[in-house]
C-alpha cells in the first residue's frame, strides 16, 4: 500500500515501511536541508499530478469552502492520492486540515504525520462580523462592509 506524502512527514522525518510518493511541488516547498535529506533517505517517489484529478479536487474543495485555503501544491497533492486511491488502497499522510478535510470527502484515507487526525468532514461559509449575515464566499460583506469570517456550516460525521 502506497503512502501519498505531504511535506509534514519530511519535516518532522517519521519513517514509514512501504512505498512513498510525493508530487513536485511538495518537494519546492521543503526548505529545509534536514527535511529533504529524509525524503531522499526514504527513496520517496516524485510523480506530478494529472488534471483530471487536480479538476475534481478543485471541485470538492469549492463545495466544502476550502478552496481558499489550499495552495497550489495542496491541490497537487490531493490530486495524487485520488488518483492512487481509484487504483488501489491508498493513505494520504498529512497534518494540514483542510487537505485532511478534502480528503475524507474525497474517501481518501488519510494519516496524520505528527498532529491529529479530524474527525467530521466540514462544510464552511462566511459571517459577517457586523451585521452577522452569512455567505458562501467573500472576504468583505457586500451588506454593510465589514470583514467576513469563516464559520462552520456544517458537518458530516466520518
Amino acid at each position: 500500500m502506497p503512502y501519498i506524502a505531504d511535506s509534514s512527514l519530511f519535516i518532522i522525518r517519521k519513517r514509514l515501511e512501504g512505498s512513498i510518493v510525493t508530487v513536485p511541488s511538495v518537494v519546492r516547498e521543503l526548505r529545509d536541508e534536514n527535511a529533504l535529506t529524509a525524503m531522499e533517505l526514504m527513496n520517496v517517489k516524485v510523480e506530478p499530478p494529472l488534471a483530471s484529478f487536480k479538476k475534481e479536487v478543485r471541485s470538492k474543495a469549492h463545495i466544502t469552502k476550502d478552496s481558499e485555503e489550499l495552495s497550489g501544491a495542496d491541490v497537487d497533492i490531493l490530486a495524487k492520492a485520488l488518483e492512487y486511491s481509484r487504483k488501489e488502497e491508498t493513505v494520504l499522510v498529512t497534518d494540514d486540515f483542510a487537505i485532511q478535510n478534502i480528503a475524507m470527502q474525497l474517501g481518501i484515507k488519510v494519516m496524520p504525520a505528527g498532529q491529529r487526525k479530524i474527525k467530521d468532514v466540514l462544510v464552511w461559509e462566511k459571517q459577517c462580523i457586523g451585521c452577522k449575515r452569512r455567505f458562501p464566499e467573500g472576504a468583505i460583506c457586500p451588506v454593510c462592509g465589514s470583514q467576513l469570517k469563516k464559520r462552520r456550516k456544517s458537518k458530516i460525521t466520518g
